[in-house]
């Protein structure tokens, strides 16, 4: 680890706390780190890695699309982009696909695209966006405004205007907050990075009515919840409500950089050229990846495996929970996207299943997170229980 860390430190931002381990390599649930070291995956690249590490198939479109074409710009169209904007039509709610880079830039493409519709249809004077507190959209400007946790605003104000944040799941919280100015409501289906938080459906459901009383536009960031992560393809399948715009980003290219926005047509329509656009967005590479991502995904039996696991799993935790009530308090999340509610610290709990070479997040004090590829095996989700009990044994 020495030398690369010793690069590292010299010459990379200073904004990252990172393990102490370099890997090299990847296959399936498992990273090796450059001592030969193996190590148990329960992180995913926070939930990209969706089918494991370097999978076969992925890896083979990768490489047969880099001989072929790497980049010409949206300047002209491609056969991997075109492709991809179909499969994901074809499965979702949507007409239209946006694709960008990364999961901040599709939730900024959603928020100008909220503007410039609101503006089209109703004047310049309708403006507002509605967001969560505690929730989590990304660090560019856009997306910082819009995320619900003031400790990442810090230094970065002022910060884009009309912006509320009300409380998860408050229902006469959202019923003041949204009016004739909103423009849009952005919910997380499941908070992420907040603590791996459901939305009920019967406040999903209000966001619906309440946007559309007003003419606005409901987005559902599911940069984490998409591509299978909850069990359906999209995480809006489990609560029967659909939106206007959906994000995408992590798991849909397997480990390459791509996002997407997807759109019903009468609102994508407001994006005319030159009013959006993304230089590397869907390069011919990542759209390739991303298409052997959901040929995998959307095969038969793919996603009630998924299910089975995820329900294998909570069933793993929540028998934790019962056998030691004084460190951990329940189980949430869906799907392969589940957090361990704890009582003692959570971080702790992550640095210590590092130790025994086990890869997991804690993104609140209170929560360890769980986000394996979708291909994990029974046997590593037994191995994960076992370890975690030995911990919580000590």
């Amino acid at each position: 680890m020495g030398v690369v860390k010793d690069l590292g430190e010299h010459y990379l931002a200073r904004n990252y706390r990172r393990f102490p381990v370099v890997f090299v390599r990847g296959k399936g649930s498992r990273l090796f780190d450059e001592e030969g070291q193996e190590y148990l995956d329960f992180c995913a690249g926070i939930a990209v890695c969706a089918l494991g590490h370097c999978p076969d198939e992925v890896v083979r479109a990768i490489k047969e699309q880099a001989e072929r074409l790497l980049h010409v710009s949206n300047l002209y169209w491609t056969e991997p982009q075109a492709r991809l904007a179909q499969v994901l039509v074809e499965n979702s709610f949507a007409e239209r696909v946006f694709f960008c880079n990364s999961g901040a830039e599709a939730v900024e493409t959603a928020l100008k695209l909220a503007r410039r519709w609101a503006y089209l249809r109703h004047g310049p004077d309708k403006t507002g966006i509605v967001a969560l507190e505690n929730s989590f959209h990304g660090r560019t400007y856009g997306a910082l405004s819009v995320t619900g946790q003031p400790a990442y605003w810090e230094g970065f104000k002022p910060l884009v205007p009309d912006v509320f944040h009300v409380p998860a799941n408050d229902l006469s919280a959202l019923r003041a907050a949204v009016n004739e100015r909103t423009c849009a409501v952005i919910l997380e289906p499941i908070l992420g990075e907040g603590g791996v938080i459901p939305l009920s459906r019967e406040f999903m459901a209000e966001a619906r009515r309440l946007c559309d009383e007003v003419g606005a536009l409901l987005i559902f960031d599911e940069i984490q919840t998409g591509i299978g992560r909850t069990g359906k393809l999209f995480a809006y399948e489990l609560y029967g409500i659909l939106p206007d715009v959906l994000c995408l980003a992590k798991g849909l290219a397997g480990g390459l950089p791509l996002g997407a926005v997807l759109a019903r047509e009468e609102v994508m329509s407001a994006l005319t050229p030159g009013s959006h656009a993304s230089t590397f967005g869907g390069n011919p590479v990542s759209c390739a990846a991303a298409l052997s991502v959901l040929e995998r995904v959307l095969s038969p039996g793919f996603l009630d495996e998924v299910r089975l696991k995820g329900e294998a799993l909570r069933k793993g935790l929540l028998s934790l929970v019962e056998e030691f009530p004084e460190k951990l308090k329940g189980v949430r999340g869906a799907g392969l996207l589940l957090a361990l509610e704890t009582r003692i610290p959570a971080g702790e709990l992550c640095e210590a299943l590092f130790s025994r070479r086990i890869l997991t997040t804690a993104p609140k004090p209170d929560a360890l997170r769980l986000t394996p590829p979708l291909t994990v095996a029974y046997r590593e989700i037994d191995a994960l229980l076992s370890v975690l009990r030995e911990l919580l044994s000590g």
